[in-house]
This record gives structure tokens, sequence and C-alpha cells, in this order.
């Protein structure tokens, strides 16, 4: 009885109150084929692609009656919009790029948590600005930065069991896995410092791909935990930090991971404890949504983090 509570805590806990549904049905051409590996030459022609196959992703939800989805389509199709990849079909899949990416010598990969897909991107997107403008300020002269926001993959729904389960994460770690490879590639030129901002059930994903992971920061915030017990388990010579603040709903999550049936529920050692071993940093009064918000700590210490400097510490 007692792992049965547990397990349903959990599954109440974890759940992100946003509300996008994903659309299944709506049509999509297939995503955009590109002759070669993207590298720094070739950018501008892959964000060319992708702007084009977003365009016509908008042009055949509309003739399907979706307007939502055609106006968020129509929305990434804009010329100022820069984009490694994008699908539209089903819930949607996206990887959009802030800043110079070619001559970045710091670059940040956002990995996104429950319920983002095309329908629910602004929120990510925010998130994605805020964070460059930041970096843009504070970088020091001469030093390039860029933000990718990588919704790469399909993240759990909002209510559903899924979001208590490694399920998503396990088949989204091979595909950070690879996209961390090509912007490596695409970096190579000014062997750019990455730093992985993992946010909810997007720590889950940065967890699973961590031992093939060629970063050298991964920073979870906000994290229901990562499925390991320490941060040494995570087999990563990358700089691990955590942090959470100090209204954030997920503190309430049971940090446990149980067996029930055959299927793995919960996610294990809370990652600010001083029992996992990562690098705490102070986030501030900000809730389980609030991690990116322009002005607050957390952002302030993310940005840090991302320039190679030392966060702030949790007060007490």
């Amino acid at each position: 009885m007692r792992r049965a509570l547990l397990a349903t805590l959990i599954t109440g806990a974890v759940v992100v109150p946003l509300s996008g549904a994903t659309r299944p049905g709506i049509p999509a051409p297939a995503p955009a084929a590109l002759a070669a590996p993207v590298t720094a030459a070739t950018l501008d022609e892959t964000y060319a692609a992708h702007r084009a196959n977003a365009a016509e992703a908008s042009r055949m939800a509309a003739a399907h009656g979706a307007r939502e989805r055609a106006t968020a389509d129509r929305a990434m199709a804009d010329p100022a919009r820069h984009f490694l990849s994008f699908d539209g079909r089903g819930a949607g899949l996206a990887t959009e790029v802030f800043g110079d990416l070619a001559h970045a010598d710091r670059v940040a990969v956002l990995v996104p948590g429950s319920d983002t897909s095309i329908d629910t991107y602004g929120r990510f997107r925010d998130a994605a600005r805020a964070l460059h403008e930041r970096l843009t300020r504070q970088a020091p002269q001469d030093t390039g930065t860029a933000v990718v926001a990588w919704l790469g993959y399909e993240t759990p729904a909002t209510v559903s069991t899924t979001v208590t389960t490694p399920g998503r994460a396990e088949e989204a770690a091979p595909k950070l896995r690879e996209f961390v490879r090509q912007l490596r590639a695409v970096t190579a030129g000014k062997g750019a410092h990455i730093s992985l901002l993992c946010h909810s059930y997007g720590s889950v994903v940065c967890g699973r791909a961590a031992s093939h992971l060629a970063v050298d920061d991964i920073a979870l915030v906000g994290s229901p935990g990562t499925g390991a017990d320490t941060a040494a388990a995570l087999h990563t010579p990358a700089r691990v930090w955590a942090a959470r603040g100090s209204d954030d709903w997920v503190a309430e999550v049971p940090h446990v991971r149980l067996d029930l049936l055959g299927t793995t529920v919960g996610f294990g050692t809370d990652p600010v404890s001083p029992s996992f071993g990562a690098r705490v940093f102070a986030a501030g009064t900000g809730g389980h949504s609030d991690y990116f918000r322009p002005g607050s700590t957390s952002l302030a210490n993310l940005t840090r983090i991302v320039l190679g400097k030392t966060p702030e510490a949790p007060h007490g």
C-alpha cells in the first residue's frame, strides 16, 4: 500500500499545469531532406529549408481547419527564425537557434519538460530568448554566444502515466546524444563550450543521455530526479549543477524509484540533496515555470554557468 501511495503522489506532483494538447490528426509534410550533415557553412541553407517546411505545414494545417496549429507553424516560418530541425507532424518537434551559432564560443542547449510541443512552444521559446538576451549583455567582449531550444523528443503529456516513468527519456536520450554530436561538428571551428540546461522532465532525459554527451556543464532545474542515485552515477566528465526555486512544487515530489508490476515509477534521489553530490546553486523564490524568467536569480546563475563563471550559492 505504501508503494502504491508513493506512486500516486508522484503521479500527482510531477504533472505540470499546462494546457496544450497534442494534435496527431493534423496533416504536415515530412521534415525537409538535407543533402549532407549540417556544418557552419550550410547553416543558412538549413534554416531556409526548415522555414519553407514550416510554411507548408501551416498551409496544410489551415486546409485541415486547424487554425491554432496553422498559426503556430506560420510563426515558425518567419524569415527571422532559425531552425536546425522542424517536424510539424503529430505534437511537433523543433530545434531553434538564437544567436550566431557558427561563431559562438559559448552555447547553451535547453531541454524542456512535459507537455512541450508546437502548440505550447511559446513558453519554451521565451525561456531561450530570455537566456540569450542576458548572455548577450553579460558575455565578455569578443565572446560569441548562442542558445539552442531543443524540442527534439516527444515530451510526456501533462496528465499521463508517462510523466512519472523513464520511457520517454530513454527514447529521447540517443536523439539528444546525436544532436550534441552534430552541434560539436557545427561549432568545431570555435571549439565551443556547451552547457546543457535541463528543466523538469528534461532533467530525466539529460540523466539518461549524460554518459555519452560531449558537454561541459549539465544544469538540472526543477528536477524530479534523474534516475541516478548520485551525480557520479551519471558517468559524465561534465560539471553537474542543480537548483530549485523555493516556491517550486517539485520539492513535494517523493524522490523515490519503485518497480511496480515491472514498470519503473519515479526518478530517485533529489538532485539538490547533499547525497546526490551536484554543485547546488541559488534559484531564488520562483516557482516551477520561473527558472528562465527575466530578472530572476535562477536566470542570472544559469547565465553565469554558461559563461564559465561561478554561480551564487543558495543562502542558508
